[in-house]
C-alpha cells in the first residue's frame, strides 16, 4: 500500500515496466478520467485523449466536484485524476490514501503555484500578505473571490474566515467559476477597484494580470506563496489491471510552460482541451517520445508511431 508520502512510486513503476503491456482485459479498453473542469485539467485531459484514442482506448470524461473525485476514485467509479494539488488538496485526499482507495501514481508537474493573489497596485498600496487583508476590508467591500464550490481552494478560505485567521471573520467568498472569478479581476482591474483573488500557475492570468501573490499563508496554502506538486491518482488495482495504461499515465509530465501555453489556447483561442493538445503536440512533437516510450496500442503495435500518424506527424 502506498502510504501519504507517497513511498511506493517506485515500486509502482517497477510493476509497470516488468508487465507485458499489451496483455489487458475487456474492462481496460475504456479509461474513466476525472475532470474538475478547471483549465490546466481540460489541457491535461486533452493531450490524455489524443494520445489514447488513436491506440483503440474508449476515454471516457467524468465532470465531478473536487470532494467527487477521490470519492469516485475510491468507488471504481473512475479510473485516474490528473490534477491533484499538494499541500492544498492533502487533506482531502489523506483518508482515501490512508485506507489504500485512492494511489499516488507519479507526480506530473513541479513548480505550481497556489494562494491567494492581488493586482500589482494593490500590493504597491499595501496589502501583502494574509494579515493585511482585514487591514483594508472596506477597499475590499469584505470579499475574497474564489472559484466553484467545493474546490479545496475554497474550502481553505472557508476554514481561514470561520476561525479568524488574519482577522478574516466577517469577509464573505465569493464563489463562482474560474472564467468568471477572472471576469471580475480583470473588470476591477479596468477600474483600479481592489480586489483579492485565487491565484495559480500554470495559468495565463499570471501573464495578462500584473499581479503579484501574498506571503504569509504558509500554514494554509503551503510554503513558497502555496507552491505545488500536481500528481496524478487513480484508483486501487487500476495499475495491476490495466498495465498498459499504467505505464502511460506513468509517463504523463508536464511542466509550468507547457500548460500555460495550452491554456491560453483553451481559454483565449477557444480551443476545447483536445484541439488545444493538437496544437501543442503539433509544436512540440518530441514531447511524444517520452509520453509513449513503451506503451502499446490495443492490438500491441508500438504506441508512438500509431500516434504521430494519427496527428499527422512526419515519420521520423
Amino acid at each position: 500500500m502506498l502510504n501519504w508520502k507517497g513511498v511506493a512510486s517506485v515500486s509502482l513503476f517497477s510493476l509497470i515496466a516488468g508487465t507485458a503491456l499489451a496483455s489487458e482485459p475487456e474492462s481496460c479498453r475504456t479509461v474513466g478520467i476525472a475532470d474538475g473542469g478547471w483549465t490546466d485539467n481540460v489541457a491535461q485531459n486533452g493531450l490524455a485523449t489524443v494520445m489514447l484514442e488513436p491506440l483503440g482506448y474508449g476515454v471516457h470524461l467524468e465532470l465531478l466536484s473536487a470532494p467527487m473525485i477521490f470519492a469516485s476514485l475510491k468507488n471504481n467509479d473512475v479510473d485516474v485524476f490528473l490534477n491533484s494539488w499538494s499541500p492544498s488538496v492533502d487533506t482531502l485526499v489523506k483518508p482515501y490514501i490512508d485506507d489504500g482507495s485512492v494511489i499516488r501514481l507519479i507526480d506530473n508537474m513541479t513548480g505550481a503555484k497556489w494562494t491567494l493573489a492581488v493586482p500589482d497596485y494593490v500590493w504597491e498600496g499595501g496589502l501583502r500578505s494574509f494579515a493585511d487583508i482585514a487591514t483594508y476590508r472596506d477597499k475590499l467591500g469584505d470579499k475574497i473571490y474564489g472559484i466553484e464550490a467545493g474546490s479545496d481552494g475554497n474550502q481553505i478560505i472557508l476554514d481561514m474566515i470561520e476561525q479568524d485567521a488574519f482577522g478574516l471573520s466577517g469577509f464573505d467568498l465569493i464563489e463562482s467559476s474560474e472564467q468568471a472569478m477572472l471576469a471580475q479581476v480583470e473588470r476591477s482591474v479596468r477600474t483600479g477597484e481592489w480586489v483579492v483573488f485565487m491565484g495559480w500557475a500554470p495559468h495565463p492570468m499570471n501573464n495578462h494580470i500584473e499581479m503579484s501573490y501574498l506571503d504569509g499563508g504558509d500554514d494554509w496554502f503551503g510554503p513558497d506563496q502555496g507552491g505545488a506538486t500536481v500528481w496524478t491518482a487513480v484508483r486501487n488495482g487500476f495499475v495491476e489491471e490495466c498495465p498498459n495504461l499504467g505505464r502511460f499515465f506513468t509517463n504523463l509530465k508536464f511542466t509550468v510552460g507547457l500548460e500555460n501555453t495550452m491554456m491560453g489556447y483553451i481559454l483565449e483561442d477557444d480551443m476545447d482541451g483536445e484541439e488545444a493538445a493538437k496544437k501543442y503536440i503539433g509544436l512540440h512533437p518530441e514531447l511524444l517520445d517520452g509520453w509513449l516510450d513503451g506503451v502499446k496500442t490495443i492490438n500491441g503495435d508500438d504506441a508512438l508511431p500509431t500516434v504521430r500518424e494519427n496527428l499527422g506527424l512526419q515519420s521520423d
